[in-house]
């Protein structure tokens, strides 16, 4: 039995479907499932290996004790909604209406997701940085938009703002910019953010920002797009505890709009996952309102991993691109003489024991040339796993 659906274009839309009609795992998928099978040092996968503050892990034992376990609200439990809206208060100065512009979701995904669905129709306009994560490509194929990219390059992987401006068009729907950036771990400048803004207004456009790692910026604090003048009205800001919290496996996350752009986000999201995680609605409220010494605490320790990485990889002979924010850094491996990054990822298990995702994997098809040789590699790992993968991957070179 042939079974159609949907999932065709979806799938073909995240560059999951062969020529030959059969679907192909993700990159993270096929890449864990790599490390598991050879033991390797997984750098694939941008997951924590340790837990989150104590605290935040206690709130969560004390709200399934204290009987969070049944539904949440449709928006979510008010005292993560307050606690969000006080989030964006206190390090943004934005102050979004805890019970008319804050929506809490299954995770930053199903927060896209949502938006997409409710907000494009059959061949709008979507514009995403490239290299861009898998999820954005689907859901647009999904709602059956129209899926056009502004490139981001070596070395500083920030967009040529003519680009930006030749891409940005009438048709356009929605700017989905991430910042930072997953995979290149680019900071995007407040120039390229005022462009947006003006970009949208020029074309009324919709502005939809992922912004989960926020507090995971190295020596430049995060700016969102939507406290630049004129922005506001016409931007949903997305973000979520996994990254913030070593809690990626909670699936938290959150959106910010006015309520003229969140009434159709909630119309869709509501007949997705309805609600999610009872129990760690209230753990990630006290997640935000930790001290500032906490965030900034975070952000100092996960530089220190990039930087042992970062010289790890140059030592074995990588050229290394310096990640601004996020967990990963980018390393091209031509200098070593491959140039075939996806070919090399599917031989480093043996060569040395680490696991790796090729940025190809997040690149359109007819794009893919230009990145052939560069990999992403995961920082968000204990320093001593990072100096073991380093060790290892110095046998690269020889």
């Amino acid at each position: 039995m042939t079974v159609s659906g949907a999932w065709e274009r979806t799938a073909r839309g995240a560059m999951l479907l062969g020529s030959n009609g059969q679907l192909r795992p993700t990159i993270f998928a096929e890449m864990s499932a790599l490390a598991t099978a050879t033991g390797a040092i997984n750098l694939g996968q941008g997951f924590p290996d340790e837990d989150g503050p104590i605290e935040v892990l206690d709130a969560a034992r004390r709200a399934i004790t204290d009987g969070f376990n049944q539904y949440p609200p449709g928006l979510g439990y008010p005292v993560l909604r307050e606690a969000i809206a006080a989030h964006q208060k206190r390090f943004y100065g934005m102050n979004p209406d805890p019970d008319r512009e804050v929506l809490v979701t299954a995770g930053a995904t199903e927060a896209l997701a949502a938006t997409i669905l409710a907000l494009v129709e059959e061949g709008d306009e979507v514009v995403t940085l490239e290299p861009f994560y898998d999820s954005y490509a689907a859901i647009i194929a999904l709602s059956r938009g129209v899926h056009r990219t502004v490139a981001l390059r070596a070395p500083d992987f920030q967009p040529d703002p003519e680009e930006l401006r030749r891409v940005v068009g009438d048709r356009t729907r929605l700017i989905l910019i991430n910042n930072p950036h997953n995979p290149t771990g680019a900071v995007l400048s407040r120039e390229i953010l005022e462009l947006v803004v003006e970009l949208a207004h020029r074309h009324d456009a919709i502005i939809v920002t992922d912004e989960v790692y926020e507090h995971l910026t190295f020596g430049t604090r995060h700016l969102p797009i939507a406290t630049l003048p004129g922005a506001w009205e016409r931007t949903v800001t997305i973000s979520s505890g996994g990254k913030t919290f070593n809690t990626t496996g909670w699936k938290i996350g959150w959106l910010t709009a006015p309520n003229r752009l969140l009434e159709p986000i909630l119309s869709v999201k509501q007949f997705l996952t309805y609600v999610n995680g009872a129990p760690f609605q209230p753990a990630i409220a006290v997640g935000l309102g930790l001290p500032d010494a906490f965030f900034t605490g975070i952000a100092a320790e996960l530089q220190r991993k990039r930087d042992v990485l970062s010289a790890g990889l140059a030592k074995a002979g990588f050229a290394v691109s310096r990640s601004s924010g996020s967990y990963f850094v980018v390393a091209d491996a031509a200098p070593l003489g491959f140039t075939d990054a996806a070919a090399l990822c599917l031989q480093l298990p043996e060569l040395a024991g680490v696991v790796a995702v090729p940025i190809s994997a997040f690149v359109s098809d007819e794009n893919k040339g230009e990145y052939a040789s560069l990999l992403r590699f995961a920082f968000c790992k204990r320093v001593d796993v990072l100096e073991r993968a380093s060790a290892q991957l110095a046998d690269l070179r020889r």
